[in-house]
């Protein structure tokens, strides 16, 4: 039997996840062919701060070097997942890359199970953002 996560034993995710805007379009990640979108990001491990999360889960996720700047939010999120509930606390911060280059615009997921896209900010509801009170803090920022 594999052996659970730190935050998995909590039984309440703590996820820290980030708005990066450019242009007008904001980043937004999905399971390959999934019918929902999230900000990019992901589970903070114990000992570690969210903004400091937020940064190792760029690395990895894309290959990028990026930077947390202010906390813009919390989003508590509790939801079904394959029949079990799931519960969630998402600390949102802003979200640059470096360099921040207009033209170059990233999307490559260094994992082979997701995918990144820019997005309008007007399309965020057609692109299902999930929790919904993440759309907010997105028009908030830009």
């Amino acid at each position: 039997m594999a052996e659970l996560k730190e935050y998995e034993l909590a039984g309440i995710e703590v996820i820290a996840r980030g708005i990066a805007i450019r242009e007008g379009k904001v980043l937004l990640c999905r399971a390959k062919g999934g019918s929902s979108t999230y900000l990019p990001g992901g589970h903070i491990e114990f000992g570690e701060k969210g903004a400091e999360a937020l940064v190792r889960e760029i690395k990895e996720e894309m290959g990028l070097d990026s930077t947390a700047g202010d906390m813009v939010g919390v989003v508590e999120n509790a939801f079904m997942q394959k029949g079990k509930p799931h519960q969630e606390i998402n600390l949102v911060y802003a979200l640059s890359f470096e360099p921040m280059i207009a033209s170059m615009m990233p999307t490559h997921a260094m994992e082979d199970w997701i995918e990144f896209e820019w997005c309008e900010i007007s399309r965020l509801e057609e692109k299902n953002l999930l929790p919904v009170e993440m759309r907010k803090l997105v028009i908030k920022c830009k």
